[in-house]
């Protein structure tokens, strides 16, 4: 089964090509949300972040308290750095068994939607193709203010965790993906260039 991994920064627009693709009928993956129901289903999972990060990060219930962990690795990078090397393996299992369940008859491709595929190579082998959904830095600030209704400056502190999708939107580097989409019109218009990709993937 071919996997499409759709990457893009706050306010590129990454989501809505996502949701056309799954209005096609092709299985989307979220990592994301993926990502928080691990901690949900795995109880080992949890265990094991307590052990490395050697705090705990969960509340009276047993499971992960979010704003704690949010807490220890954003005041602290390598917290964050040993928190991505016990997730994102599991993460990865996670999206292979998930894919692998899908008998592959009329569904010419899955899609991965993850933001952090070019900054992290051990999800590399398990594109075949990478999509990069991307906008300009000022237009994906915009948007992202006015869709969840907050001030651009805290916009600007989650964009910052996204440096290199950054250096990408300014010019400063040259994306190594298979196709981009500049998302810098209408939303008819990004459906129109999200068809063209799923027409070249499926073929």
């Amino acid at each position: 089964m071919k996997t499409l991994v759709v990457t893009g920064g706050i306010g590129s627009g990454k989501s809505t090509v996502c949701r056309y693709f799954a209005s096609r009928g092709i299985p989307v993956y979220d990592s994301d949300s993926r990502t928080r129901s691990l901690y949900d289903r795995c109880p080992e999972l949890v265990s094991r972040i307590g052990e490395v990060l050697g705090c705990s990060v969960t509340g009276p219930d047993g499971r992960i308290d979010r704003r704690k962990l949010a807490s220890v690795i954003f005041s602290d990078s390598s917290m964050l750095e040993k928190l991505e090397g016990i997730v994102h393996p599991a993460v990865k299992d996670d999206f292979v068994a998930w894919r692998d369940s899908f008998p592959g008859k009329g569904i010419p491709f899955v899609v991965l939607e993850s933001a952090i595929i070019l900054e992290k190579p051990l999800f590399r082998d398990i594109a075949d193709r990478i999509l990069l959904v991307d906008a300009p830095l000022e237009t994906r600030l915009d948007r992202a203010c006015r869709r969840d209704g907050v001030p651009a400056s805290l916009v600007r502190g989650r964009m910052e965790r996204q440096r290199l999708l950054n250096d990408i939107s300014e010019g400063r580097v040259v994306p190594e993906v298979d196709y981009v989409i500049v998302n810098d019109g209408d939303e008819a218009s990004l459906v129109e260039k999200a068809a063209a990709v799923y027409d070249s993937v499926s073929l």
